[in-house]
């Protein structure tokens, strides 16, 4: 006779499976394998404190679940994902240096580096992150100088200077603590400069071979007044006392990114005032080429709007036009979507946590909305579902604009976390279903008994409410996926993954990619990660 056990009556695929952790809010969750807890770190984690947990804590876990992945594969793999696909920095540096002490960890490093250390900043982080001791060691060590050395002798002298500015580690503590040798005469002369040694005796000859970056940079400071503006970073310049026209070229030269970022910058110092300027900043700000160039979050685009917004329609109206390019490639999910932003208390926290003086004014909520005003625009159709202790009755206009919802859906804000809410009232609507979109901190506890909330387990279920709520759904609509999109760093879920349920995280464009590939041929999002080839 076939085993009992296994082949019992009425046991399903689409059961309620029981729990087996406690989230951050005290109640019954699912705890995800170490590689998908691993890459929910990697694309929302920035090492600071959130609302539910510390910066330290953070790291703790970082660390256990970097010990706790077998191969080295797959942690060079999230790297470059979450550097490339999420446009994270701070994990993915980590992630880079944790391989330098894993004894599996050197091939992977040399392949992955360059994909990951992209940049100054990087560089920086990498080398802070080495030297702070918390993966083991306090120095480079041999395969870490040689990596790089490596990173200055692929770029030019003038990619040198430009990616030089920041501190804590500077260039020239880099240079030093890798003892890197210059590749060129152009390179010599431009650490000399770096140095603060190249009017040093023996040095003096080098000034030839300077980059034309650093030799127009030290034309412009001697006269800014006349000096043509040299085409180098902002944050040049920016300390310098220079004039209004300066102001204006800086304008028309700096990055996308820049010219998104200090808008209110530039009409303090009067380059506002001149009408000509506002067009030009304004279809710059609305050039889908440049914006897909920079990797732009969409909700940087929310803030720069909120920011800005009433100041000049021209502006408003361009970033506006920004956020629909920076969206363009949402799909579409079926004809029967409902999407669940979470508005309750604790998504309140910054996107990217405390971060003291320099905490980002964005809060989860905030991007929670913008995703689901982002979804309806495409799939006109879809039900907007918010919800904090119930459901929170709002009405959404899909021709409206992006912001538009955007702001009605992160103006609600307040009480307790019950993801299973949304289920309730999908449920009771008795609508068909193809697709549940999730937007979330995920750390429900209403619905699960924690902290003295009401546990509405029936029938002795030992799996989360949303779980038993989800095979209700399913029952009707059998062919039914559910996507939970964790918008910060922990380690559980509501809705354990299986072949019908997707838990992704991160808050870049990217994660409809691997939404589309779940819903489309049933990917997951470590399996999408795993395909990462280097």
């Amino acid at each position: 006779m076939a085993n009992k056990s296994l082949f019992a009556a009425g046991v399903s695929r689409f059961s309620i499976p029981k729990t087996n952790t406690i989230n951050e809010a005290g109640a019954k969750a699912y705890s995800f394998s170490p590689e998908h807890a691993l890459a929910q770190y990697a694309v929302t984690g920035v090492f600071q404190n959130t609302f539910y947990t510390s910066a330290k804590n953070q790291l703790d876990k970082v660390l256990a679940l970097v010990g706790r992945i077998k191969d080295a594969s797959f942690i060079g793999k999230l790297a470059v994902y979450a550097r490339q696909n999420g446009n994270m920095k701070d994990v993915p540096a980590f992630l880079v240096a944790s391989l330098v002490t894993r004894p599996d960890g050197a091939d992977v490093f040399k392949k992955v580096f360059h994909r990951v250390i992209n940049d100054g900043k990087m560089l920086r982080n990498f080398v802070q992150i080495m030297r702070s001791g918390v993966i083991g060691r306090k120095s480079l060590g041999t395969m870490s100088k040689k990596a790089v050395a490596s990173w200055f002798s692929k770029r030019d002298a003038d990619k040198i200077f430009t990616n030089s500015i920041g501190n804590d580690p500077s260039f020239v503590d880099i240079l030093k603590l890798a003892h890197v040798c210059p590749s060129s005469k152009n390179h010599e002369a431009t650490f000399a400069y770096l140095m603060d040694k190249i009017e040093e005796d023996g040095k003096k000859s080098l000034k030839r071979y300077l980059p034309e970056s650093i030799k127009a940079y030290e034309a412009f400071k001697k006269n800014p007044e006349e000096a043509a503006v040299p085409n180098i970073p902002f944050q040049f310049l920016a300390s310098l006392e220079i004039p209004e026209r300066v102001w204006k070229e800086i304008a028309k030269n700096c990055s996308w990114q820049t010219l998104r970022m200090n808008l209110n910058t530039f009409d303090r110092h009067g380059v506002m005032k001149d009408k000509k300027m506002i067009q030009l900043i304004a279809e710059r700000l609305a050039n889908v080429e440049e914006i897909q160039k920079s990797k732009v979050f969409p909700y940087q685009l929310f803030v720069a709007y909120n920011n800005y917004r009433g100041s000049l329609p021209a502006i408003e109206n361009a970033l506006q036009d920004a956020l629909d390019a920076s969206l363009v490639n949402i799909p579409s999910f079926g004809d029967n979507v409902f999407v669940c932003p979470d508005v309750s208390g604790s998504m309140g926290s910054p996107i990217t946590g405390d971060r003291g003086t320099a905490t980002s004014v964005v809060r989860c909520i905030d991007v929670a909305a913008l995703i689901a005003s982002a979804i309806l625009r495409k799939n006109k159709n879809a039900i907007i579902v918010p919800f904090e202790n119930s459901v929170v009755n709002i009405k959404l206009n899909a021709r409206d604009s992006v912001m538009t919802n955007a702001q009605k859906l992160s103006s609600i804000g307040g009480g307790g976390t019950n993801c299973s809410a949304a289920l309730e009232y999908i449920l009771k609507s008795g609508s068909k279903v193809d697709t549940i979109i999730y937007v979330s901190d995920n750390q429900s506890w209403m619905d699960n008994g924690a902290w003295g909330g009401e546990c509405h387990f029936g029938s002795g279920k030992q799996g989360t409410r949303g779980m038993e709520l989800w095979s209700k759904v399913k029952a009707n609509n059998r062919s039914a996926k559910l996507v939970c999109i964790d918008l910060q760093p922990y380690m559980d879920t509501q809705f354990k993954e299986r072949e019908d349920i997707l838990n992704v995280g991160g808050f870049s464009d990217t994660v409809f990619d691997v939404i589309e590939a779940f819903v489309s041929i049933g990917d997951s999002w470590v399996e999408k990660i795993n395909s990462v080839e280097f």
